[in-house]
């Protein structure tokens, strides 16, 4: 009796199970899985911004500094302002993106942040300032068996016709809060565009040296900060040498007296980094006496370091021209690697880290002080720096008349 209702149990469900199957395949299924949706990848978390003015560096082996990084634009930013928080000029951030609006990127932009600095090709010592770069360097004596530090900062530059000069001299003195006294050239050019100067400019939100000065050997001359931020990586100058006001603060602080500064103007630097040859270009300037059109292998040769070109050689290695030719000739202020058929930018940029969006740990503004810019004061500076102002003889102006010409 058993075993028999057992068999009928067992047969009810196999026929049960049929039943459904066939449920299955003639119409809808008993159960069926929802569809899921498409998983869209997600957006690699940003990294914390690497902070862009100081650096330590093998002396004997290393040229270059830093690291390209990319962000994204906030709604409300600027290039100016993106700058600014990265320590970066104008003209450097506005060089490395071109086809992004400078007073509106907008929302979610790529930029890119040209953090990573070739250095002069100069004695490293006390401080260098390549104009054509916008950037000035400053190297602290170091112990032997030390690893070399260098501070960078961006600059603002004489403009056209009051061109900062090239050569060496060194800091003088140094003032807190200085008094600004506009030589008479400086005097006539503002009377010029209808602007009357008082010959006595005290310490305050309207003198145009900020609140630290480093007065140099030649004079009138000056590296110091300024009451318009927004002047810095333009040429925008009498000639001197202007900082955004964090920035000459800390060389006030940390730069003695007696200290040798150097100025030269290269706007093609090459740099060595782990084995690898480098080439950062910038914009030749627009009063640059050098023919860069018809001998730029031959000037471009003169760049090179003669340590440089001892390594090359030892290494059995030649410069490949076309391809320097071809950085060169698309200045972006980005390094790229030049030997063993380089990298091309869009590589460099593939693998730059992408960073938040705000000052990086240990940087030397607040994020916070002289903001915010206003649209006709940024403007104002980009008319002051694209109009070159009437001076005294132009051929004058880079040696002895340029010396008179103040800040």
């Amino acid at each position: 009796m058993t075993a028999t209702l057992t068999a009928a149990r067992r047969t009810a469900l196999i026929v049960s199970f049929l039943a459904l199957a066939s449920c299955s395949l003639l119409g809808e299924p008993a159960f069926r899985e929802s569809p899921s949706e498409p998983v869209e990848p997600a957006e690699p978390a940003a990294a914390p911004p690497v902070a862009t003015h100081r650096f330590e560096i093998d002396p004997e082996n290393e040229d270059v500094v830093g690291v390209v990084q990319i962000t994204t634009a906030r709604e409300e930013d600027t290039l100016s302002d993106i700058a600014r928080r990265f320590n970066l000029g104008y003209e450097e951030i506005v060089r490395a993106n071109p086809g992004v609006d400078p007073w509106l990127p907008g929302e979610g932009t790529r930029i890119v942040l040209p953090t990573q600095f070739v250095l002069p090709n100069a004695p490293r010592e006390g401080v260098v300032i390549n104009v054509a770069a916008m950037r000035l360097f400053y190297f602290p004596k170091r112990k032997e068996g030390e690893k070399q530090v260098v501070y960078t900062h961006p600059i603002g530059i004489g403009k056209v016709g009051w061109a900062t000069p090239e050569g060496v001299t060194k800091i003088v003195r140094r003032q807190k809060d200085p008094v600004w006294r506009p030589t008479p050239s400086i005097i006539r050019e503002h009377r010029k565009n209808g602007e009357e100067l008082p010959p006595v400019v005290g310490p305050g939100p309207d003198n145009p040296l900020g609140r630290h000065a480093l007065y140099l050997g030649w004079p009138s001359y000056l590296i110091h900060g300024t009451n318009k931020p927004a002047g810095v990586g333009l040429r925008s100058s009498h000639g001197c040498i202007r900082l955004y006001p964090e920035d000459v603060a800390l060389l006030f602080d940390i730069v003695p007296d007696g200290t040798k500064v150097r100025v030269v103007n290269q706007p093609f630097v090459f740099g060595w980094r782990d084995g690898q040859l480098y080439l950062q270009a910038y914009d030749v300037l627009e009063d640059d006496p050098r023919d860069w059109k018809n001998a730029q292998k031959k000037l471009l040769s003169k760049t090179l370091a003669s340590r440089i070109q001892k390594q090359l050689k030892e290494r059995g290695e030649e410069l490949d021209w076309e391809l320097v030719s071809r950085v060169s000739h698309d200045p972006r202020g980005i390094p790229l690697p030049i030997l063993g058929g380089g990298a091309s930018l869009d590589e460099v940029l593939a693998l730059a880290p992408t960073v938040e969006n705000r000052v990086p740990d240990g940087a030397t503004w607040d994020g916070v002080s002289d903001l915010p810019l206003d649209e006709q004061t940024y403007r104002q500076m980009l008319s002051d720096a694209d109009v070159p102002a009437e001076t005294p003889n132009r051929e004058a102006a880079p040696a002895a008349e340029a010396r008179k010409s103040g800040t």
